[in-house]
């Protein structure tokens, strides 16, 4: 317990001194932003501090914290320091910096952000591969809460069920105003998540379970430990709990809603640094879990339904799972509507009309509906699904922390703090689709290697471009 608690500790003091940092080498100011200049009644809507906060947290908090931060605690006491490491200098930062950049810029979507900083070829590839990641992320984040609010109801109202209805929510979220629906009930969901994360936590402490700690060793103990490496599957794996490019999607979304720079880093660093709690807390518990039961047990749901039941009772534990239930669910109504606005953005087709939205999002939920189908088939096919998934999230990571490198350096400012995660990232990314079932499969060795050489292909690739961009500069 001794590592579990001076990792809730790290994230808390990081988001005080590092994220102060971070907002300071970017410095907000007082200039009017994008949802007072373009205020359009249904995108750009002027909403609270405190309740775009709760939106942005559970926009982001989807089952990547949870279900990826338990199956991560199988690797053993490295998930702790990849949370709290990836969440504070990684993870926070991308997500701050690619919010606040949005805010800058109008509240454009990430594809145009990224293309404004690394050309308008791959701005192109971009907006493609966004979409690709929203639509996996609205068909992955169905079956998990399907499956869990099944349990909860009587037996006729089965899966299939509530797969039906949490697509019909999709549709009128992504359709309806951001303030009908998202901004009147994300902050009950997200006072579910937070309660469930305090209930799992004062547990913790309650039963005390015997957790790893830093001096037993970084050794890697997942039961798959030779086809499963700690790098890079588990950095992949964990996914929303430490980094994720699909953080990136949303912050546009809450940049349209926002009436100050200055609120930046509670709403943006904040909610990454209190996803990363969440992620840590849900590693710990897992790791008990998978002490008392053993690690065989692959179903992330069945771990939350009997971490939540055990410690937390009936009321509690319903309470916990709605919590669980709710940022996936919330996180995949606010990807297709993420969707939806970049796919606007691309197009240029005005969104105040609700046949034009209509238009976009028909194509984006039949794709969604497939991929569904496909996940449904059996247990593989949603792990293939997921699996995928992860891996697109990643590499999105990867490009828009290239862009934040690009900005940082274009406005002279230490691009050494995106830098350093990027090539990390770009390591991660490239060697994962080599080595990894799903991927190339190859061998750990050539996997290494082909790994090794993307990332220095791209420290030379930047190392050429600050260059040149430096003798521009000098010649101006």
């Amino acid at each position: 317990m001794i590592t579990f608690t001076l990792c809730l500790v790290a994230l808390i003091i990081g988001y005080f001194t590092y994220g102060r940092l971070i907002e300071r080498i970017f410095g907000p100011d007082d200039r009017q932003t994008p949802a007072l200049t373009k205020a359009d009644g249904v995108d750009y809507i002027p909403l609270p501090t405190w309740k775009i906060f709760m939106i942005q947290f559970l926009n982001i908090a989807g089952l990547g914290p949870i279900f990826g931060a338990i199956m991560g605690a199988k690797f053993g006491v490295s998930s702790y320091l990849w949370i709290v490491l990836g969440s504070i200098f990684a993870g926070a930062v991308h997500d701050y910096l690619a919010g606040m950049l949005s805010l800058r810029h109008g509240g454009e979507s990430l594809p145009e952000i990224i293309g404004r900083y690394l050309g308008v070829t791959t701005k192109q590839v971009m907006r493609g591969f966004t979409v690709l990641l929203m639509i996996l992320v609205g068909a992955v984040f169905v079956a998990g809460p399907a499956g869990l609010l099944a349990k909860l109801t009587p037996q006729a109202l089965d899966a299939t069920f509530w797969i039906i209805v949490v697509f019909i929510y999709y549709i009128l979220a992504t359709m309806l105003p951001i303030d009908k629906i998202i901004g009147k009930i994300y902050p009950l969901f997200a006072a579910a998540l937070l309660f469930m994360a305090v209930g799992i936590v004062v547990m913790l402490y309650v039963h005390h379970p015997p957790l790893p700690e830093l001096w037993d060793g970084l050794q890697n103990t997942n039961p798959q430990a030779a086809v499963l490496p700690i790098f890079p599957i588990m950095f992949v794996s964990i996914a929303c709990g430490a980094i994720s490019g699909f953080h990136a999607t949303q912050s546009p979304l809450m940049a349209r809603c926002m009436t100050s720079e200055r609120y930046g880093r509670p709403v943006f660093y904040g909610s990454m640094i209190t996803e990363g709690i969440v992620a840590l807390i849900w590693a710990a518990a897992a790791t008990y879990f998978f002490h008392e039961n053993g690690m065989g047990e692959n179903n992330a749901s069945v771990i939350v339904d009997s971490i939540t039941k055990e410690w937390l009772g009936t009321v509690g534990g319903v309470l916990a799972v709605l919590g669980v239930i709710a940022a996936p669910i919330t996180s995949g109504d606010t990807a297709f509507r993420s969707a939806r606005l970049i796919v606007a953005d691309f197009l240029g087709v005005e969104q105040k009309s609700i046949r034009r939205r209509l238009y976009i999002c028909i194509p984006m939920f039949l794709a969604a509906i497939g991929l569904l189908l496909y996940s449904l088939r059996d247990a593989e096919g949603f792990n293939m699904i997921w699996r995928y998934f992860a891996w697109v999230n990643q590499t999105l990571a990867v490009f828009t922390l290239w862009a934040l490198t690009v900005f940082l350096t274009l406005a002279r400012k230490p691009y050494m703090l995106t830098l350093v995660p990027a090539l990390f990232m770009t390591a991660v990314c490239s060697t994962y689709i080599c080595i990894a079932p799903e991927g190339l499969a190859l061998s750990q060795i050539t996997a290494y290697s082909i790994g090794g050489v993307c990332t220095l292909i791209a420290i030379v690739w930047f190392i050429v471009w600050k260059k040149r961009v430096a003798n521009y500069l000098l010649s101006k």
